[in-house]
């Protein structure tokens, strides 16, 4: 699926989209937000992600913009976005004809009715619907809904990454009995819908649901499969944190409870397309990684989170590809940049400045274009590189920032993610050695 993004605006009714063309400050923003008042769904706010589906062109938003729309005079605010066919392209730069033929626009190799229109006066949102009903090409192919399936362990997070998906436009559905899942989709409403199912589901079978999801995909359908992971002493502490009984172990100990649900889930870790593991993130953490990867529905091509993080917390379970940066100057030795961050001007420019670092970045950067074709190919939706330091705050933080710009550049949908960036910076110190100081006790606190 080739996939290109374009400064544009687009939104959405009954699954088919206007996309509004035009240069800053022609309308584009303040008609959709005007058609959203009444009743329109927003696909994309300023930047559009336009792929080609067989005949189709399919608009959605960058991971980046997804769920905010610009409303001049206040400000950036949330508003849900959805994916949706392009019906009909709207150009608010060209003077509108009276009794207009649509000319026709190639995006991502698909041709795309245009109407020249003016965005302003009280009847510009009947004057678009009438545009679209009128001129707009035929909606029978709309595109498949998407069915996100969201399963873990108890307590890894499930509950957060529901709440996270509806808030940015899913239909949200928990412990639904598999057996009235077929029945739901039928009659479901045409944007994406999350799913949780888990060991308290009645009648709970994970070869069942795997299954399940193989079939749906070879019935055409639009599913992924999310599975929440987290480590066993951190479940056992957020179990007694909360007061609540595992549900496999409500007469005996969480952690009895803990290995029954493995086992039970095992089969579906392998048949997962996304493994999250929340054992060291807040909720506030969780629900910007869902957000990210999911807030706009299901953007097309692959999906990047460049991750920073410190080795000294481990390694990334999430972690498709891993390269170290202990070999750079490190800026923690610097007392004037030891409480900055990556995201400094001057630590960055302190790390660029090593000898090391413009070849390095240049060959990961190369490594990364070189591979990402084939995990496209491959079907691969989601790639996690983890660029790790010994703390996590100074030399992964500027890399990651770099390379994230670089892919950007290249047209990659890219999300940056720190991990261990907000970790005090004497954290880092306690693996790398006593810090230095001004007081000369340095030598003294390494000798003891």
């Amino acid at each position: 699926m080739a996939a290109e993004t374009i400064h544009a605006t687009a939104v959405a009714q009954g699954g088919r989209a206007l996309l509004l063309l035009g240069p800053a400050g022609s309308g584009k923003s303040d008609l959709a937000l005007r058609l959203v008042a009444a009743g329109w769904q927003l696909v994309a706010d300023d930047r559009v992600v336009l792929a080609r589906d067989g005949d189709r062109l399919i608009a959605s938003a960058p991971a980046r913009l997804a769920g905010l729309i610009e409303v001049r005079g206040v400000g950036i605010v949330p508003q849900a976005t959805h994916p949706a066919m392009v019906a009909l392209a709207l150009d608010l730069a060209r003077a509108p004809d009276r009794l207009p033929a649509p000319d026709w626009l190639g995006l991502a190799g698909v041709a795309v009715p245009v109407l020249g229109f003016d965005p302003f006066g009280a009847s510009a949102v009947e004057r678009a619907a009438r545009a679209l009903a009128n001129h707009g090409l035929d909606g029978s192919s709309l595109p498949v809904q998407p069915i996100l399936i969201v399963t873990g362990l108890s307590g890894a997070g499930k509950s957060t990454v529901l709440k996270a998906l509806e808030d940015a436009g899913h239909e949200v559905v928990d412990n639904l009995p598999i057996g009235l899942l077929d029945g739901l989709l039928a009659a479901a409403a045409p944007r994406p819908i999350a799913l949780g199912l888990d060991s308290r589901t009645r009648a709970f079978d994970a070869k069942a649901l795997a299954a399940r999801v193989l079939a749906l995909r070879d019935a055409g359908r639009d599913v992924r499969l999310v599975y929440l992971d987290c480590a066993d002493d951190v479940l056992i502490r957020r179990f007694s944190e909360t007061r609540r009984r595992h549900p496999l172990a409500l007469d005996r100990p969480a952690i009895d409870g803990i290995k029954a649900e493995r086992d039970l889930l095992g089969q579906l870790t392998r048949s997962a397309d996304v493994v999250i593991d929340s054992t060291d993130l807040s909720v506030t953490d969780l629900r910007a990684r869902v957000t990210e990867r999911f807030g706009g529905g299901f953007s097309p091509g692959l999906t990047v989170t460049m991750l920073s993080f410190g080795f000294s917390a481990g390694l990334p379970r999430e972690a498709d590809l891993v390269f170290d940066m202990r070999f750079l100057a490190n800026p923690h030795w610097d007392a004037t940049l030891r409480p900055l961050t990556g995201e400094d001007a001057a630590v960055a420019a302190f790390v660029e400045a090593d000898p090391l670092y413009a070849g390095t970045l240049a060959r990961i950067d190369d490594l990364i274009q070189s591979l990402l074709p084939g995990y496209a190919q491959e079907g691969k939706s989601y790639l996690t590189i983890a660029i790790g330091c010994t703390g996590g705050r100074h030399r992964s933080v500027a890399v990651a920032r770099a390379l994230t710009a670089r892919l950007a550049a290249a047209g990659q949908s890219v999300a940056l993610v720190h991990r261990d960036i907000a970790k005090q910076a004497g954290d880092a110190a306690v693996v790398a050695g006593a810090p230095l100081t001004d007081s000369g006790k340095a030598g003294e606190a390494s000798n003891r």
